[in-house]
């Protein structure tokens, strides 16, 4: 399914990635996207940047915790739907534990539940690495909303939609990221880093939007997909920012990782391994997916399953050169 003369709805649709994707995705000739998210002012401004493809865009207040704004938001022939809405700040979820659970769970059925009643035809939904082995609530709450993306494809009867997810790394220069707490210190003579070993998956909202894309031509229902993506030392990223700071240790945080995983050694026997991505498959058959059917779709990919406890973590991968890494921070200051 290709998105042209499609209409996609994208929850969230007013963050960074849904401003991304609505940009990427206009180039594709849809039929129409419906912006879903609770910020009035974001989405004005998201109308007054994209005013050239208005007849196109709609702009629906709404928040996933809401069933029947959702249904309402879906009831004219939606095609696909890219899930991106959610809490996503680790210190934030630990204080306020059931907010996460209301939005990222909750309101992660309160979608399957919507698109399963109004005759949606793919749902794809946006996870995160701390959603593998999670440590804090936050990943918690990401990887619990996973498995019931996952788990949709076992109640759907013979209705004819798909559930996938992807999962991938932190986006270069995004809210919560380090990079702009580096730019933020970059004069005052010290970067603030909890430990020298960081390491940390690293992708483009660019990259990121176009991978999404791709899972939805393609998806079968029940995949985790997971891009393979370059790794980059947080002590290199400082050094790049500002190569004459000095650097100041201030302790691992609570509830955070040194290293991240995408895939983790559990996910390992149900894990296939293509050129550019890992394909976590669902542990159970449903009325559109199997083994075969999966090898037959994917052909073309080549896929190998994943030998037994492979894992595939942020330390032990290709790291990004300097001169890429430079790039990418380059890129980062000229998009502000």
């Amino acid at each position: 399914m290709k998105l042209n003369n499609k209409t996609i709805l994208v929850t969230g649709g007013t963050g960074s990635f849904g401003q991304k994707f609505v940009e990427t995705a206009l180039k594709h000739s849809p039929k129409k996207i419906i912006i879903f998210s609770r910020d009035e002012l974001k989405q004005y401004e998201m109308s007054r940047k994209f005013i050239k493809h208005a007849v196109k865009l709609r702009f629906f207040i709404g928040d996933i915790r809401d069933i029947v704004r959702l249904k309402t938001a879906l009831q004219n022939s939606v095609d696909i739907v890219v899930h991106a809405a959610a809490l996503k700040q680790v210190p934030t979820s630990e204080y306020n534990p059931f907010e996460f659970i209301k939005t990222n769970i909750l309101g992660t059925q309160n979608v399957v539940d919507a698109c399963l009643e109004t005759g949606v035809k793919k749902v794809l939904a946006l996870s995160t690495d701390k959603a593998a082995a999670p440590i804090n609530l936050y990943g918690a709450t990401k990887l619990a909303a996973d498995k019931l993306v996952v788990s949709a494809n076992n109640i759907k009867g013979p209705k004819d939609i798909k559930f996938s997810v992807v999962r991938y790394g932190n986006v270069m220069g995004s809210r919560g990221s380090v990079l702009p707490i580096f730019q933020k210190n970059k004069n005052a003579g010290y970067f603030p880093i909890t430990d020298t070993r960081m390491t940390r998956f690293n992708i483009t909202i660019e990259h990121g939007v176009e991978y999404v894309i791709k899972c939805v031509e393609r998806m079968l229902g029940g995949e985790l997909f997971v891009p393979k993506l370059k790794s980059l030392r947080i002590l290199d990223l400082a050094k790049i920012v500002n190569p004459k700071n000095k650097i100041k240790i201030i302790g691992v945080r609570p509830n955070e990782k040194i290293h991240e995983e995408l895939v983790t050694s559990s996910d390992s026997l149900n894990t296939m391994e293509l050129k550019d991505e890992y394909v976590i498959l669902p542990s159970f058959e449903h009325l559109d997916w199997n083994l075969s059917t999966f090898l037959k779709a994917y052909k073309k990919y080549k896929p190998k399953k994943c030998k037994e406890n492979f894992s595939y973590t942020s330390d032990k991968n290709t790291f990004l050169k300097h001169t890429d890494l430079k790039k990418l921070v380059d890129q980062y200051n000229n998009s502000k």
